[in-house]
């Protein structure tokens, strides 16, 4: 019965068979057995929390379970120190965890609450009480430091806990205006590229532009000057990061601490990298002509569809001058030196959905789903891993071209999930509205999902007869023609039964 409540929120049908069975339950599955509940897998078997790792889990499981997304936003935010910096993970057990200079862990508090807000209107939770740990500092040139924290005897709100990451994350601004990279931003293995305080992440400029944007609103009733100091920091934030980051035709990824750009086309190796083209889209905060561009360098530079992988970046480094860190120790072509690490081609999809590329983001949703990668006994002989659950991360150097890697535990799979149901399919739940904003192949004639939230129950069939991607022309709520708003619809969970149809 709990998995049929969990997985039976939303069921889909759709053309491919493929994205149904992992929408219908395998990426749900994976979320909850893996990341949240055991945190272990057969590649990792630690139990720990990662602070980002479980927030970012948590966001896939608004839909269908939202007080299990409260219980751990609240929880996250326990572990963080009461100067603004976080535990980047620990054991629930003892407490105990590592102390880091990690720079993105300091925003994703505040952008999970943001979606959590968004996707159940339970702004209430900003006004629980949690307490701050508290430690020693790390000493200069320190990296990390693994020891037990004291609890700090100054609880405060989930907003203050919000703010307090915000404010450290804008006082850690490099001398171009981007956030400064830290001991690693979300590539870990990038933990030398600003090791010594200087260097600046692009990609963390876009994903604080959005959290920004995203949190401001809720933050106006708490603190209106706090509000105001970040949205004047995000204007000044946008404008250096279209100043300083922008290579041509594409997004830059960081500077080292010299000020060498990295994922420039001036670069030998990683000139181009994933993320920073998808969060400039994602971030709604990049020029849309320059977003469309980066988008599309993306496309003809980092997806290989003969090769079944999209990487994360390309060349891999291997002779590089400046030590960008210990993601050079992987061998190029694998993990997160220059493989596919399936976190950012979920991001990709998530973007082209933004920008209503709605072709290249299920080709690409199609080209990274594992049960294409199982589809024959030659498939399966060269992926070798399973074929129902996503793995972080394909090789993408011969002689291991599109074998899959680490299985299981990965926060892939929430984000996959949540590049299918919202992204291509459109669906999505605002407090107690459902809303239906599809990007689907211009190709698919239909799909129909099972919408079940507590005691409201929507049958949705949808249309598509005129071979189009966005915008719903027309639809019929138990056979009475309702209001299709900017192409859009947003229906009440009022606790019935509905039959919706539709047409693109």
């Amino acid at each position: 019965m709990h998995w049929q409540n969990v997985l039976g929120a939303v069921q889909v049908q759709t053309p491919s068979r493929a994205m149904d069975i992992m929408l219908n339950g395998w990426l749900l599955y994976q979320t909850l057995a893996c990341r949240v509940w055991a945190r272990s897998a057969f590649y990792q078997d630690s139990g720990a929390y990662g602070f980002r790792d479980q927030l970012q889990d948590g966001m896939a499981l608004t839909f269908a379970n939202p007080a299990m997304t409260r219980t751990h936003i609240l929880r996250a935010a326990s572990r963080q120190f009461i100067e603004g910096d976080v535990q980047h993970w620990w054991l629930p057990h003892s407490g105990q965890g590592v102390r880091t200079r990690i720079s993105d862990d300091r925003v994703w508090l505040a952008y999970a609450t943001a979606q959590y807000i968004q996707g159940t209107a339970d702004t209430a939770i900003l006004d629980e009480q949690l307490d701050f740990l508290e430690g020693p500092l790390l000493a200069a040139g320190e990296h990390d430091a693994f020891f037990l924290p004291m609890q700090a005897d100054a609880p405060a709100s989930l907003f203050e806990h919000c703010a307090r990451g915000l404010d450290q994350c804008l006082q850690l601004t490099g001398e171009l205006g981007m956030p400064l990279m830290g001991g690693g931003d979300w590539n870990d293995g990038m933990n030398r590229v600003g090791e010594h305080g200087k260097g600046e992440s692009v990609w963390l400029g876009w994903l604080l532009l959005r959290t920004i944007a995203l949190f401001a609103p809720y933050a106006e009733a708490h603190d209106s000057i706090r509000a105001a100091r970040w949205r004047a920091h995000a204007e000044q934030l946008r404008t250096a990061l279209q100043a300083h980051a922008w290579d041509g035709q594409w997004y830059r990824r960081a500077t080292f601490d010299d000020g060498t750009w990295l994922g420039s086309a001036q670069n030998t190796e990683c000139q181009i990298d994933s993320i920073a083209q998808s969060w400039a889209v994602l971030s709604n905060g990049s020029d849309p002509l320059r977003a469309n561009m980066a988008m599309a360098s993306l496309q003809r530079q980092l997806v290989r569809e003969e090769d079944g992988v999209a990487l994360l970046f390309t060349p891999p480094f291997a002779k590089t001058a400046l030590e960008p860190g210990y993601i050079k120790g992987y061998p190029p072509g694998l993990r997160e030196n220059g493989g596919q690490y399936s976190h950012a081609a979920m991001w990709a999809i998530l973007a082209y959905c933004q920008l209503g590329s709605a072709n290249q983001a299920f080709a690409l949703f199609d080209l990274v789903n594992p049960i294409n990668h199982g589809s024959s006994p030659e498939a399966c002989q060269r992926y070798k891993v399973e074929p129902y659950v996503l793995a972080a991360d394909v090789y993408a150097v011969a002689p291991h071209i599109g074998r899959g890697g680490w299985t299981w535990y990965t926060g892939a799979a929430g984000w996959m999930y949540r590049a299918g149901v919202e992204g291509i399919l459109g669906i999505r739940r605002e407090g107690d509205w459902l809303l239906l904003n599809p990007c689907i192949p211009s190709d698919w004639p239909s799909f129909s999902a099972q919408i079940t939230l507590g005691d409201s129950h929507y049958q949705i069939q949808l249309n598509n007869p005129a071979q189009r991607s966005q915008g719903i022309r027309q639809a019929w709520l138990d056979e009475q023609p309702i209001d299709c708003a900017q192409g859009q619809l947003r229906l009440a969970l009022d606790g019935k039964t509905h039959q919706l149809r539709a047409e693109l």
